[in-house]
């Protein structure tokens, strides 16, 4: 019995992560067909920065194929991305309890949200400029021409860096619905977060002042807005809790448990 248990749970992740990379395909399609110009629109930042005579090169003989094609496949991905949570979330809400589902649900939607609302802050706001330090201080007579593949993995690390930073309201939320954490020590240990986000930036942005900052700031902002938010829902569900023990509604559940004797 647990043996065919086991086996079904695998043919439903097959099934799953089949459906995922069909759509996937599908998704991809239509990028490649347009993977020039989705490469342009993600070096604009860039491009805009750029000293007169300036360019970007490739300087290996298929990196002008392939790392468009990265960037469409990033771009398909972005795309399909809700039918795949929707295809993870479908796979695992089985085994959930109902309390569980009722909480999933909107954290997958939000991380998703908050997500790509990092990433949104990192190419409009933080990338323009970082590159406005970095061509700034471009020694006189130094071409800046930089390499495609070189800028593609350095704009998805800068992404990757602000996109996990607005997750930290949802890191927070679970930790103390989790009982890791409570409020009072997340207060208690805001000093050592705030050293720990100055620490983060340093390492994962160009050693620049303002781009520091600007990944900083909001981390310590958005562990504000968890701590705001989960104080909110442990307030709520204290009043929950509170309604259903309170004098009143026991009376109620005993009148409305007679009645249904009669």
């Amino acid at each position: 019995m647990l043996e065919g248990s086991f086996l079904s749970h695998l043919v439903e992740l097959r099934t799953r992560m089949i459906r995922i990379l069909g759509v996937l395909l599908i998704g991809f399609i239509p990028c490649a067909f347009f993977a020039r110009e989705l490469y342009t629109v993600l070096a604009q930042p860039l491009l805009e920065k750029l000293p007169q005579g300036g360019q970007m090169i490739a300087t290996d003989v298929a990196t002008p194929f392939f790392v468009p094609m990265k960037v469409a496949m990033m771009m398909a991905f972005v795309i399909t991305l809700p039918h795949t949570l929707y295809q993870i979330w479908a796979f695992v809400a089985p085994g959930l309890y109902s309390n569980e589902k009722r909480m999933a649900l909107p954290l997958v939607i939000g991380t998703s949200l908050l997500f790509f609302t990092g990433m949104a802050f990192a190419y409009f706001a933080a990338l323009p400029v970082v590159f406005e330090f970095i061509t700034y201080f471009a020694p006189e007579g130094v071409a800046v021409m930089t390499d495609i593949s070189k800028y593609l993995s350095f704009v998805l690390s800068m992404f990757m860096a602000f996109g996990v930073t607005f997750e930290v309201p949802v890191f927070v939320i679970v930790l103390v619905r989790a009982g890791v954490i409570t409020i009072e020590k997340l207060k208690e240990i805001r000093p050592y977060v705030i050293v720990g986000a100055f620490i983060i930036a340093a390492i994962f942005t160009p050693p620049d002042v303002i781009s520091q900052f600007m990944l900083a700031i909001p981390l310590c902002l958005l562990y504000e807005v968890g701590i705001f938010i989960a104080a909110l829902m442990i307030k709520k569900r204290n009043k929950v809790i509170h309604s259903d023990t309170s004098p009143e509604s026991k009376q109620a559940a005993s009148e409305q448990k007679d009645s249904s004797k009669d």
